[in-house]
């Protein structure tokens, strides 16, 4: 699974590539692996840089689960703030 511009940034290399465009069943499943993947290189980050860089790449892969989900980031964010008005932060 890659960002949609990268099989544009990749021919424009010259390189060769092949794609495919996931069923829905597949692509959710293939999130959740990537989710765990970009999670893991947050949690290997050794400085503030690299973090805030898999960070942004796991708030990417959360909107794009937010819509195979059916749902919105105001959605989210109303389940969000209510949970924390309910128990608190972290």
């Amino acid at each position: 699974m890659v960002r949609d511009l990268i099989p544009e940034i990749i021919k424009n290399t010259g390189k060769n590539f092949n794609t495919r465009i996931m069923e829905e069943d597949e692509y959710k499943v293939e999130l959740k692996e990537k989710l765990k993947e970009e999670l893991n290189e947050y949690l290997e980050a050794s400085d503030d840089a690299s973090s805030i860089e898999e960070l942004a790449d796991i708030l990417e892969l959360i909107h794009s689960l937010i819509s195979v989900h059916n749902s919105s980031v105001e959605e989210l964010e109303a389940v969000r703030k209510e949970k924390a008005a309910k128990r608190g932060g972290f």
